[in-house]
């Protein structure tokens, strides 16, 4: 267990990237349930994804010390290093970056799920190192496609092509579009209908400021940073 602060600043006056202590992320993590059950999501059904990005690895294990065995990274050598320094931890890392085919290779021995799969390029490299993995294709819902991910109308043929690879499609991720959290009601509720339509089991909607409107609209996973750990350091 991570060692804890003896004192110092409230939640609201963290100082960005700060250990906390595993009781701190309790409350943190109980927090959310609670957020997930006012949206009308079952907590224990819901699944909560760690995220862990930019914090170091006190965050992973205060993450397993209360239940969250899901952790999610999105840059392939803070995945790799955090993976290393908490040994045989049980946890499931699931990739959340852009797949670079060149770090599919060091990255496929660890990664349980790849969240962020968007060409068939990618699907194909992760099907090379970790055949039957399990992935999720995900969907730009921006209003001019500015995002990583394929446009829904896209969607239904990608899958069918991952799908041929041998891997598992599980589901859908989205990011919400820039904005107040409401706004991202309809991407949401499109991407559920899509999920639906295509007779998959997941969808990867919210984080720390939406997941609220995502829970309330189908999400099956969210994926929380900041309201589990704190402010995130900026990056260097």
């Amino acid at each position: 267990m991570a060692a804890g602060r003896v004192s110092g600043p409230s939640r609201s006056e963290a100082v960005p990237g700060s250990e906390l202590s595993s009781a701190e992320v309790a409350a943190r993590v109980a927090e959310v349930r609670g957020r997930i059950a006012g949206a009308g999501g079952d907590p224990a059904a819901l699944s909560i994804v760690a995220v862990t990005k930019g914090f170091g690895p006190w965050a992973v294990r205060a993450a397993a010390d209360n239940g969250l065995d899901l952790v999610g990274e999105n840059y392939a050598q803070e995945l790799l290093a955090k993976a290393d320094a908490v040994g045989d931890l049980p946890v499931s890392w699931h990739y959340l970056g852009a797949v670079q085919r060149r770090k599919v290779p060091s990255l496929a021995p660890v990664v349980s799920c790849w969240q962020s799969v968007c060409r068939i390029e990618e699907g194909e490299a992760i099907a090379a190192r970790a055949p039957g993995a399990s992935v999720l294709v995900e969907v730009d819902v921006t209003a001019g496609g500015g995002r990583r991910g394929v446009r829904p109308g896209d969607v239904a043929g990608l899958v069918e092509r991952l799908s041929a690879l041998d891997l598992a499609v599980q589901g859908l991720m989205v990011v919400g579009p820039p904005g107040a959290p409401e706004g991202a009601r309809q991407a949401f509720r499109g991407v559920a209908r899509l999920r639906a339509q295509l007779g998959l089991s997941q969808l990867s909607a919210g984080m720390s400021d939406d997941l609220e409107v995502a829970v309330s609209e189908g999400s099956t996973m969210v994926r929380v940073g900041r309201a589990l750990f704190g402010p995130r350091p900026a990056r260097r």
